[in-house]
């Protein structure tokens, strides 16, 4: 049976290769969370890179504390809402 291919729309696309390059994670768990292959997401952000040279800041060491700071809230609150979920169940 042959393999179908997903589509994904531009603006999907330009999100995914930003929360690549506007964080500190690696495009595998970027993949991951967003249930897609990691080769594909990693072609995008190569093509992205290709496109706009120089077109990404360096992230600051406090920036990369914030964004890893505000990763750990976004993981307790979503096993928080996880708990509440099923508690209401």
């Amino acid at each position: 049976m042959p393999e179908q291919h997903r589509r994904f729309s531009a603006q999907f696309k330009a999100e995914a290769v930003q929360m690549v390059i506007e964080t500190v994670k690696p495009v595998a768990e970027v993949a991951r969370d967003l249930e897609i292959n990691a080769g594909t997401l990693a072609n995008w952000v190569n093509a992205w890179r290709r496109e706009n040279p120089g077109s990404e800041q360096p992230v600051s060491p406090s920036e990369r504390a914030r964004v890893s700071e505000m990763e750990g809230e976004i993981r307790r609150l979503r096993m928080e809402n996880e708990f509440l979920k099923k508690a209401a169940a």
